[in-house]
């Protein structure tokens, strides 16, 4: 006698709910709070390098610190003639990109609210984030205020739960404790962890595991790669390079000849192989911020913009480190592809925006005819201790030990009293 179909067997698969971290199998929702919240993945519970990116960072900071913003398109830049630093999900919907020009922003979303960078805001979360990886695993190499890799091997024995779950658990935490939102994205080495990590944003969380990473990279193109720009890919397209699949398809002398170093590194990232370390005590050569514009642009305003808003980012990230740089430098890319640097060292290392500023700004004046330019660049090398940093006045500029003073004073009211405690005039432009 026939019974019907055979009852469908799903294969049990590991699957973590984000909201109550509970570990069960394949299933819809969550077994234990019902939620539909989760993360399946036949290598759930084995991989270990994980990349984090908070969501929006700057924006949601602002969100965060003003509720009326909660569900308003916001940019954060500069006025009608200065450029987009970032901009919330809510306006990257309408089109709205950083570096964009602000005209051509609103153009775009004409409802979004514009406000001003403010860095030792960002700088504050930043820090809280990052205690909380620490408590994680001491592998963590941070890429900017934002973002950073972490290498969770050996920690199931320290946390009793294996990296996924307490990889969720960070991100609840920075919810609850910072009110900012990330990303996550697990796998089995860095390069893929950064992948995975953009796979889903925002609040997402992505697992690439290493029994399907070929059949993953095939089809996706190139531009993927961290670092591969639209030169590299212009570079590639012209030997009919657009996807993984084009590359595997050449061997490791051929691209050798071809791309040179980038090729030999071409070769084992079109097979997902990354031999690089998570290292914490990777020494900084430098910190810097660059930008390419959507158009090139010789106008003075939206340059001398750019320069003080990296001015800002490079300072953020020199004092969060607690270092500073006794060379500045200015890089520039013209509308022929030409690029120019200028470099000019200092009396005495800085981490003050107002010194990386006025120091770029005067590099920027010896090549500014040079224009127009589709890429701008600041950033500071040599680093040192922060604590040897602005320690002697500039007999040419004597308003300048005033300005480092207030600058100093502004951090610390901030630090004491909340970033919105001192707005900078220069951040209302």
């Amino acid at each position: 006698m026939w019974a019907g179909p055979a009852p469908l067997i799903l294969p049990v698969m590991p699957t973590l709910c984000r909201d109550c971290l509970t570990i069960y199998d394949t299933g819809t929702r969550c077994t234990a709070c019902r939620s539909p919240r989760k993360i399946a993945h036949p290598e759930l519970l084995d991989l270990t390098i994980a990349h984090m990116d908070c969501d929006a960072f700057y924006a949601s900071v602002e969100k965060r610190d003003n509720p009326d913003l909660a569900d308003k398109p916001v940019i954060i830049g500069g006025g009608r003639r200065g450029v987009v630093s970032t901009a919330c999900y809510v306006a990257r919907i309408k089109g709205v990109k950083s570096a964009m020009p602000m005209f051509q922003a609103l153009k775009l979303c004409p409802e979004a609210v514009v406000v001003s960078p403010r860095m030792d805001a960002y700088v504050e979360a930043s820090r809280a984030i990052r205690t909380m990886m620490d408590d994680l695993t001491p592998n963590v190499e941070p890429l900017s205020l934002d973002e950073a890799f972490m290498d969770m091997t050996g920690t199931v024995r320290l946390h009793g739960a294996p990296p996924a779950v307490m990889l969720a658990r960070l991100i609840k935490r920075m919810k609850e404790e910072v009110g900012l939102s990330g990303s996550i994205g697990l796998s089995h080495n860095k390069f893929l962890a950064k992948v995975a990590s953009d796979l889903d944003k925002p609040r997402g969380f992505s697992v690439i595991g290493k029994a399907e990473t070929t059949e993953f990279l095939r089809p996706k193109p190139v531009r993927l790669i961290w670092g591969i720009g639209p030169v590299a890919q212009e570079s590639l397209g012209k030997a009919g390079i657009r996807t993984f699949d084009d590359l595997l398809r050449w061997d490791r002398r051929n691209l050798h000849d071809r791309f040179g170093d980038m090729g030999e590194r071409l070769y084992g990232l079109a097979r997902g192989e990354d031999p690089r370390q998570v290292s914490s005590n990777t020494p900084v050569k430098g910190i810097s911020n660059e930008t390419t514009f959507n158009d090139d642009t010789n106008d003075s305003d939206i340059l001398d913009g750019h320069i003080w808003r990296m001015a800002e980012k490079v300072s953020a990230r020199a004092k969060a480190k607690d270092i500073a740089g006794r060379v500045v430098t200015l890089k520039l890319k013209t509308s022929a592809h030409k690029s120019i640097t200028r470099r000019r060292s200092l009396h005495t290392p800085t981490q003050l925006a107002d010194t990386i500023y006025r120091t770029a700004r005067g590099l920027f004046d010896q090549a500014g005819d040079m224009g127009p330019f589709r890429l701008l660049g600041v950033g500071i090398s040599q680093l040192t201790a922060a604590q040897d940093a602005d320690k002697t006045g500039d007999l040419l500029d004597p308003d300048a030990g005033k300005r480092a003073k207030a600058e100093e004073a502004s951090d610390i009211i901030r630090k004491k009293f909340g970033a919105k405690a001192i707005i900078k005039g220069r951040a209302l432009r």
